[in-house]
């Protein structure tokens, strides 16, 4: 039999975060998939082996997917993970691909799933703990109540949303664009907090447009609440 393929959230940053599900699952399986050059260095790796100490023993797979607007890299870096793990699937081994917060959300991981799907692998998705609820509990922030929406914006790709639906807004990746998300927010007259390498050693809380830098980690979130959904 093929093995499967696992997506697997470590959460945000703190091992202590991670589900015991993605725990068991690297106990349980030899072949572990990590995003990036070095799989020993990668954010993913260095969260895991605080939980699990033995991942550092068994089969790592480096899987490089840079961060890069240009398709056709984004393509052929996607496509060459998915051959990488389709040769130990095709052995009857299970991969764990490991991945930070939750992997339905923002995940590269998504676009290496969809290839091993339609090649006639076993696919499953391994909920994590997100960002932006981490760093809603690390600030103590309530993200809605009652009958508030909430929005997630992917704010590297769109640094100029106005923010002027109802309710309140998550923005990730903001990073690269913090000075004119910075504007952005000035703007609505939202109340709001940063949290850079949520549950992190070197993790920074900001609270209010102006203690924001204008340049952030990539690890960066914002959260941005109306005023009155503070009462």
């Amino acid at each position: 039999m093929d093995g499967i393929l696992y997506g697997a959230g470590v959460g945000p940053g703190d091992p202590e975060l991670m589900t015991l599900k993605a725990v068991r699952l690297i106990r349980e399986n030899e072949v572990i998939a990590l995003p990036g050059e070095k799989a020993e260095e990668t954010v993913a790796y260095q969260i895991a082996v605080q939980a699990v100490p033995e991942l550092a023993k068994k089969t790592l797979l480096s899987v490089d997917m840079p961060m890069t607007h240009d398709k056709n890299i984004r393509d052929k870096s996607h496509d060459h993970a998915a051959d990488v793990i389709e040769t130990y699937l095709k052995q009857g081994k299970n991969v764990v691909f490991l991945t930070l917060g939750d992997p339905t959300v923002y995940s590269t991981y998504l676009y290496v799933q969809k290839r091993i799907i339609k090649r006639g692998y076993q696919t499953e998705l391994v909920s994590g703990i997100t960002s932006f609820c981490a760093a809603a509990a690390r600030t103590n922030t309530a993200l809605v109540e009652w009958n508030e929406q909430l929005h997630i914006v992917p704010a590297a790709h769109k640094p100029d949303s106005r923010l002027d639906l109802p309710g309140n807004y998550i923005l990730m990746k903001s990073g690269k664009k913090m000075k004119q998300v910075k504007e952005v927010l000035a703007d609505s007259g939202r109340d709001v907090i940063m949290v850079e390498n949520c549950g992190m050693e070197n993790e920074h809380i900001y609270r209010g447009v102006d203690e924001i830098p204008d340049h952030a980690g990539y690890y960066s979130l914002i959260i941005a609440k109306t005023p009155s959904s503070q009462d």
